[in-house]
């Protein structure tokens, strides 16, 4: 089954896509999820920005908090994904020809 096939998770992408302001962003994050999902999501994404930096599990456990198996997990649809975390984390930094993040 293609979840985004699914008429909620349209609506949801759709959603989402209307945002304009990081405002907008917070409140509808703070509104749609809980506390945990929240933190869960954000450790996820941390992760995948210490894997882009070239980070060892070890080091990213002690700097994000996140088990093994969630690092694993990021690191299998970082690298065999379809290109969301790349993609963001490009956009919210610009990497330099050195491919190196301006500032996060």
């Amino acid at each position: 089954m293609d979840l985004f096939k699914t008429d909620n998770v349209k609506f949801l992408v759709s959603a989402i896509m209307e945002l304009k302001t990081e405002e907008e962003c917070k409140n509808f994050i703070e509104d749609i999820m809980t506390t945990k999902e929240i933190l869960d999501m954000s450790q996820r994404l941390l992760v995948a920005k210490l894997l882009d930096e070239g980070l060892v599990y070890s080091k990213i456990m002690e700097v994000s908090g996140a088990s093994s198996t969630t690092i694993s997990r990021v690191n299998r649809c970082y690298t065999y994904g379809n290109g969301g975390y790349k993609t963001v984390l490009d956009r919210l930094s610009g990497k330099d020809e050195a491919g190196q993040y301006d500032a996060i």
